[in-house]
C-alpha cells in the first residue's frame, strides 16, 4: 500500500503535463517497497486511468527500483507517426512505429545499455531535431536546456518549459490540497 501513494506523487510530481493531456508521456523512477505489490499497484493504476487514456509500463526494473513510463496512446501514435520519425527510429532497430512493438523494443533497448538510449527522446514528445542535435553533438552545443537540450527552435522550447513547469506547479499544489490523481487528469 505505501507504493500506491508513492506512485501518486510521482503521477503529480514528474507526469503532470501528461496527465493533463499536454504530452504524450513523461517517466519517472520509484524505489518500491515489496515486488508483489509493485506489480498490484502497476495494474491498479493501469485499471483506473484505462477511461483517461493513460498506461503505466514498466520499461526497466533493478532490484528494488523501476523505471516507469505513463503514456498516452493516441498522442504516442501521432507522435512516432510525426515526420521523419519512423525513418530515425529504423536506424536503432525500430521496425514498425506500432506503439506496443516499439515500447517493447525501447524497453529492450534501455535493457541492452546502462544508459538511456537517445532515441527515448521521440518517446518522450522531444523535437526529432533536438534529438538527432542531442546526439550528433553528444550532449554538447545546445542552445537551452529545461526538460530536454535543445539544439533548433529555442523561443519555442522555453515557452513549453515554462508551459510544463506552471502544469506541474498547479498539479502538485492542488494534489497536496486533497485532489486526487483522478480528478486531475484530463480525459481522453
Amino acid at each position: 500500500m505505501a507504493n500506491r501513494y508513492l506512485i501518486e506523487k510521482c503521477l503529480v510530481e514528474h507526469c503532470s503535463a501528461t496527465l493533463a493531456s499536454m504530452k504524450s508521456a513523461n517517466l519517472f523512477n520509484m524505489t518500491f517497497v515489496d515486488d508483489t505489490d509493485i506489480e498490484e499497484q502497476i495494474e491498479f493504476w493501469n485499471q483506473c486511468m484505462k477511461e483517461k487514456g493513460i498506461r503505466l509500463y514498466i520499461l526497466r526494473r533493478q532490484e528494488n527500483r523501476v523505471l516507469v513510463y505513463v503514456y498516452r496512446k493516441k498522442q504516442l501514435e501521432v507522435s512516432l507517426n510525426r515526420p521523419g520519425v519512423a525513418k530515425f527510429l529504423k536506424q536503432y532497430g525500430y521496425g514498425s512505429t506500432d506503439v506496443e512493438y516499439a515500447l517493447d523494443r525501447l524497453k529492450s533497448r534501455i535493457g541492452e545499455n546502462n544508459e538511456f538510449p537517445h532515441e527515448i527522446g521521440i518517446f518522450l514528445d522531444y523535437p526529432l531535431g533536438d534529438v538527432i542535435g542531442f546526439i550528433l553533438n553528444e550532449g554538447r552545443n545546445f542552445k537551452c536546456a529545461g526538460c530536454w537540450k535543445v539544439y533548433c527552435d529555442e523561443c519555442a522550447c522555453r515557452k513549453t518549459f515554462e508551459k510544463y513547469k506552471k502544469c506541474r506547479d498547479v498539479y502538485v499544489r492542488l494534489w497536496q490540497q486533497g485532489r486526487s490523481v483522478l480528478q486531475l487528469t484530463v480525459a481522453a
